[in-house]
């Protein structure tokens, strides 16, 4: 039978403490044994104060002068005495050792349990932590949520180990979505360049098509012309979107200046009836990157907010250094605001808000961010309105 890690800890600290012990306490009772079943000193005592008072008792006192006299009786004296004495030493020693071998067997008997009982709870303290520990890998090894923390004494060792467990489960739990996400988007790539090209083959016909009737055509089909340019023109717009997002940075990498950029867009991307309120730090950084993709980026950015507003209003483009060598952009509006059953997903490909719109700008946006390294979020802007929150790192 297999033992488990419990009491296998158990019969270890137990080998390394209780056994010892016990084996020093069995050595001491021998010794306080063998020291009280030592008869061969009394015995020969015994012998000899025998021998002693025969002899004395035999010797011929009346042959003897007095002062011969009175030392004999003196020293038959100090033999009793001495005999007497080794006897209530000898009583004395017996019951203070077996007091004393008593005694000892009850401390060493006390030890030993509280040695046992000490080990069964540090195994347990060792063994709980570590069981739990090897269930949570089980967890993340089926991507299953680990259990709720909560208080728990014990070393701190296995607080910091639970700790960086959960941080691992957590950095796992994101990187599996990042990868589910980035290739979910890899198809969609894929998907949408391989749409482009087919949009694009029949799309000049058509378009050429349109052009001659147009010219050839009275005026009773003017307005049915003009629906096919339109949705022609649409389609191109959608091909052109959807080549975009299909399409990597290409070439080097550039410094931008994105105090630059921010404000030559504010110029050229908004319409007249829209008033840029520019916030630009002069010591935002300046970061290596592809100019174009980001100009189509922020400028699709401004559109939308442009459009939020019905193109009145006011925009605040807010540029800023960010942990020393990053960049932090903000752009706010103060229309409406993004819906809340579209606001999480606003940057997935498909989702928008507008009537017509393809839902391709700002999942092209996301992916261009991203793609220079840095995040795109959507913050609703104190008194009404959408915020979106741009940060971009150093490469």
């Amino acid at each position: 039978m297999r033992l488990s890690f419990h009491q296998r800890i158990l019969l270890t600290l137990i080998g390394l403490g209780a056994l010892p012990t016990a084996l020093a306490i069995l050595g001491w009772g021998l010794t306080i044994r063998s020291s009280t079943r030592a008869p061969g000193a009394r015995d020969a005592i015994e012998g000899v104060a025998t021998s002693g008072r025969v002899l004395l008792h035999s010797i011929d006192s009346t042959r003897l002068e007095p002062r011969e006299r009175r030392a004999l009786a003196d020293h038959a004296s100090k033999l009793n005495t001495a005999i007497a004495q080794f006897q209530r030493a000898d009583t004395f020693s017996r019951y203070y050792y077996a007091g004393l071998g008593l005694l000892i067997l009850l401390a060493g008997g006390a030890f030993l349990y509280t040695s046992v009982r000490f080990g069964g709870h540090l195994s347990r303290q060792l063994s709980r932590p570590i069981e739990e520990l090897i269930g949570w890998t089980g967890n993340i090894r089926k991507m299953e949520p680990l259990p709720p923390d909560r208080p728990r004494r014990g070393a701190p060792e296995f607080a910091a180990l639970r700790t960086a467990l959960r941080d691992m489960a957590t950095g796992l739990e994101r990187a599996r979505a990042q990868e589910i996400e980035a290739e979910r988007l890899r198809a969609f790539r894929e998907t949408a360049r391989r749409v482009a090209h087919e949009m694009r083959n029949p799309l000049t016909p058509i378009r050429l098509a349109i052009a001659q009737l147009s010219q050839s055509l009275g005026p009773e089909h003017r307005e049915a012309v003009e629906v096919l340019a339109a949705e022609s023109d649409r389609l191109e717009q959608l091909a052109r979107e959807f080549t975009e997002f299909g399409r990597l940075p290409e070439g080097p990498a550039a410094p931008v200046d994105f105090n630059e950029l921010l404000a030559e867009l504010s110029r050229s991307s908004l319409p007249a009836t829209m008033k840029a309120r520019l916030e630009l730090d002069p010591a935002t950084p300046v970061l290596l990157g592809h100019y174009d993709p980001l100009r189509r980026a922020f400028s699709n950015i401004l559109r939308n907010a442009a459009e939020a507003c019905d193109e009145h209003g006011e925009l605040e483009i807010i540029a800023a250094p960010e942990n020393g060598n990053g960049v932090r952009i903000e752009i706010r509006d103060h229309g409406p605001g993004v819906p809340p059953e579209i606001a999480e997903r606003i940057f997935d490909p498909y989702c928008t808000g507008k009537p017509g719109g393809t839902g391709l700008g700002l999942a092209l946006v996301k992916q261009t961010i991203e793609m220079h390294g840095g995040s795109i979020q959507l913050a609703p802007t104190p008194g009404g309105g959408a915020t979106f929150v741009v940060r971009m790192a150093a490469r």
